[in-house]
């Protein structure tokens, strides 16, 4: 899990969030993503790289929860669903009359956890970093 203050309110920060056509433009970590509508059972497609320089991932999941400036959840499966499973968690808490606190994650299941775990773990936690400063940025200005 990681975490970040931003000096924004929770819409500004929920606009930068979901205004997918511009991550390519910001996010070093969530390079693109394709939905048609955000909301529970829509499919999405995403793209995602691995800094510095990592591997490119492409992946296919399922909107599970939307609020509006609250929360954001997808999962998604690496090859067969009950393999190795994400779900990509976005939670925006305001924070006093004009603050927000950005908490992202991903909780990772299935049958090849064990094994993949400790390698996805560690780059997860630089890339969500990464987005994490470039989401901040980007709300703040």
């Amino acid at each position: 899990m990681t975490a970040i203050d931003i000096a924004a309110s929770p819409e500004r920060v929920w606009r930068v969030l979901t205004n997918f056509g511009e991550y390519s433009t910001w996010n070093p970590f969530i390079r693109a993503v394709q939905a048609g509508r955000l909301e529970p059972g829509a499919k999405l497609l995403v793209r995602m790289r691995m800094p510095p320089g990592g591997r490119a991932y492409v992946f296919r999941p399922t909107v599970l929860k939307v609020i509006p400036a609250a929360e954001l959840r997808w999962r998604g499966s690496l090859w067969v669903k009950g393999l190795f499973d994400g779900e990509h968690i976005f939670i925006i808490v305001p924070q006093g009359l004009e603050g927000s606190r950005f908490i992202h994650r991903e909780r990772f299941t299935g049958l090849l956890t064990p094994l993949l775990f400790r390698f996805i773990n560690k780059n997860a936690q630089k890339s969500f970093e990464k987005m994490n400063r470039a989401l901040k940025k980007v709300a703040e200005h």
